[in-house]
């Protein structure tokens, strides 16, 4: 018979024997996604684990549930932490957006062929409106967004660059640098060269977007939903205007997310179409007046407005895309702020960052493009003794 001063200490490891079965457990630690909030969540033994994995059941990666709903999208990805995973790898987010079959498909193909899967995520936001034939197919094959109608002259093509950033910064946390695309773009370098100019080079610390200050029509634009809608949030000398197309680091595109009170000004319906670029305006005047210390103002997207047709940049055809062509655009220089480098540590008169795309080619262009993708295109040497 146990003695009387052992039974009570009996008693008590007894009950706490459970607990500490729980806490000695060694199991995978587990994630399940909950389908309101697209975040995994915990379970609670696996608070209690010691997170040894199971060598019999290794572990499978996550992806999140995205909510379609745009509000609840830009809530969460407010929410995510603007800093990668310690450790990590760090990895390009191609966003594309489109409203017809992207037709250098096939380039880009040859552009991420031969890269790992670790370095990079592809994204495309497609116009549901429009048809798409040949459907989106290798990099591209289940890669669309869920999409929302897009048009020019109106906010919608800035809602859906805002859409598809939330959608990458929520869809993977080792995305690091976010890249804007259209359609009639095309890589004029090696998928190496673009990985190490955005992600281990100096400048991977800073965003690429053009941002001009009192550029012709700066009025117009910033009064095209009416000569007081913006205020006053936007002053006149707070608004900017530059390429539709940008690099972002991650923690702009948080920026970008979380933003609701600028957005709200861009958000409207213009009284003057041939004035309304949203696309073209929200983004740099957001940047500017939330870090510009942290922006490199010039874009990386080469375009030609030396032939401006009706609001759209010269289309390079296929008669005039040869070596020659891709040479002088990786040599011009991008145009830098006017306003210097907007106070960061470099001087734009000492900056010659290299163009890493280049826009607007013909469909047709197709040809002559995939038949110098190797000797020119992503040969990153192409040119140095002059083509």
């Amino acid at each position: 018979m146990l003695s009387p001063t052992l039974f009570p200490l009996f008693c008590a490891l007894f009950l706490c024997l459970p607990v500490a079965v729980i806490f000695t457990v060694q199991r995978e630690l587990t994630g399940v996604v909950s389908p309101e909030f697209g975040f995994r969540s915990l379970s609670v033994f696996s608070l209690y684990s010691r997170n040894v994995p199971d060598a019999s059941s290794p572990a499978v990666p996550i992806r999140p549930i995205i909510p379609k709903d745009d509000a609840l999208l830009l809530r969460l990805a407010s929410l995510v932490n603007p800093n990668q995973p310690p450790g990590s790898t760090r990895k390009l987010a191609f966003m594309y957006l489109t409203t017809t079959p992207l037709p250098f498909a096939p380039l880009w193909e040859k552009f991420f062929n031969g890269s790992s899967k670790e370095l990079y995520n592809v994204y495309v936001h497609a116009d549901p409106t429009r048809d798409y034939d040949p459907p989106f197919a290798g990099v591209f094959a289940n890669r669309v967004i869920h999409s929302e109608p897009s048009q020019r002259y109106t906010p919608t093509l800035a809602a859906a660059a805002r859409r598809i950033i939330a959608h990458a910064l929520l869809d993977d946390p080792q995305n690091y640098m976010f890249a804007l695309l259209s359609p009639s773009c095309v890589p004029i370098r090696s998928f190496d060269f673009t990985y190490k100019t955005l992600v281990t080079s100096p400048s991977s610390r800073k965003s690429f977007i053009e941002i001009l200050k009192d550029e012709p029509w700066q009025y117009d634009r910033w009064a095209a939903r009416g000569f007081d809608a913006m205020l006053p949030e936007v002053r006149l000398e707070d608004f900017r205007i530059g390429s539709q197309f940008w690099v972002l680091k991650r923690r702009h595109a948080r920026v970008v997310a979380r933003d609701r009170r600028i957005w709200e000004k861009f958000n409207q319906t213009c009284v003057r179409e041939d004035t309304c670029y949203p696309e073209e305006n929200y983004f740099p005047t957001l940047l500017n007046m939330r870090d510009p210390r942290g922006c490199v103002p010039a874009t990386l997207t080469h375009v030609d407005w030396t032939i401006n047709d009706g609001g759209h940049p010269r289309m390079y055809e296929p008669e005039e895309v040869a070596p020659e062509l891709i040479v002088r655009i990786r040599k011009t220089r991008p145009r830098y702020g006017e306003d210097g480098i907007n106070g960061s540590d470099w001087s734009a008169n000492e900056r010659t960052d290299p163009f890493l795309f280049a826009r607007k080619f013909s469909p047709e262009a197709l040809e002559p493009l995939m038949g110098m993708a190797r000797s020119v295109l992503f040969n990153d040497s192409a040119g140095d003794d002059d083509v």
